[in-house]
């Protein structure tokens, strides 16, 4: 080769490392959930994690029903349901259901950090209207847009949050609740009503094609609200049940909890309950959250409220090398 032909060779090489520079700089800044680092992180909290408010954060809109939540930079996306007419339940299953679809419009959000609307659209059709939680994955967002009811149907959507553009990616003959991106394989993964069913697709272009049949979820104790992809086969997943408890107020105890799912096993690998609420009672995982680095620990965003809610800003940090033992907040027995 050449003098010139190593030049051009070199200056090659260093241009495509430039590139890859900055596109995995984009990459980290557009979608740090994805960071492996939240594993670790996470991994290390236990029931004596210290969770410090750093931010409370009020939305100047109708946020509705609050659903699923990705951070873009600075900025927010948010699915939601409007309920115009809540389903009913029959006394007596009919055609499979146990309640009919109601009424309602699916809603994709655009927020500043400020909590200012930027822009919204529209998603789903006729009964299929409740979007469910959502994930980025550098480039799409996924959203999952169902009926109002378990063993339902969903339209499965990737939307440019350039554009805020949304197109069809699949139909599933079930209600998918949540949805996870994990980069690792370009692998979409999905939760059913009350997370009992786990799905898996893969990404072709701008379709996704069926990974085997749904497995079952072991873990029963939490319904995932919002999940996202943090790393190799791994997904967060944030959510609430509620359990009828005769010494709970009003008879039902509401539970909290982030878990970390193997997406190759479909089964959890380590679990942490919430013992936050909000200042009126709510689980601050009742809806959408987002997990990103921070320090030594994690920041979290959570809207656990209808309507016009708070965002709320913590740093969730371990415990001190001297502080308690884990669960030491917990009965003895």
């Amino acid at each position: 080769m050449s003098r010139n032909g190593h030049r051009m060779g070199w200056r090659r090489w260093g241009l495509l490392i430039i590139g890859l520079g900055v596109i995995g700089s984009a990459w980290a800044a557009d979608g740090a959930s994805w960071s492996p680092g939240i594993v670790a992180r996470f991994q290390s909290l236990d029931r004596a994690a210290r969770w410090n408010r750093v931010a409370s954060i009020a939305l100047a809109f109708d946020a509705y029903h609050p659903q699923g939540m990705v951070r873009i930079g600075e900025t927010f996306y948010l699915s939601s349901v409007e309920v115009s007419r809540p389903t009913t339940r029959f006394s007596a299953p009919r055609n499979g259901f146990d309640r009919d679809p109601g009424a309602g419009a699916g809603h994709l959000f655009h927020f500043d950090g400020t909590g200012r609307l930027l822009r919204e659209i529209p998603l789903g059709e006729g009964t299929i209207y409740h979007p469910g939680g959502i994930d980025f994955d550098g480039r799409w967002l996924w959203v999952a847009v169902a009926e109002y009811r378990p063993e339902s149907r969903s339209i499965i959507y990737r939307v440019d949050p350039e554009t805020m553009q949304a197109r069809e990616a699949a139909r599933v003959d079930d209600h998918v609740g949540a949805l996870a991106y994990d980069r690792s394989e370009g692998m979409l993964h999905g939760a059913s009503w009350g997370s009992r069913r786990l799905y898996r697709w893969k990404v072709r272009g701008e379709r996704l094609a069926a990974v085997g049949p749904a497995r079952r979820n072991p873990s029963f104790y939490l319904d995932y609200q919002d999940c996202h992809g943090v790393g190799r086969q791994r997904m967060l997943c944030g959510g609430v049940s509620s359990y009828r408890l005769p010494g709970a107020a009003g008879g039902v105890f509401r539970l909290g909890g982030l878990e970390l799912v193997d997406l190759a096993r479909g089964a959890p690998v380590h679990q942490l309950p919430v013992e936050v609420s909000t200042p009126e009672g709510l689980p601050l995982t009742q809806n959408p959250f987002w997990v990103e680095p921070h320090g030594d620990g994690l920041r979290g965003w959570f809207l656990p409220q209808d309507g016009r809610g708070t965002l709320f800003v913590y740093d969730i940090l371990p415990r001190s090398a001297s502080g308690s033992e884990p669960h030491q907040r917990g009965d003895k027995r």
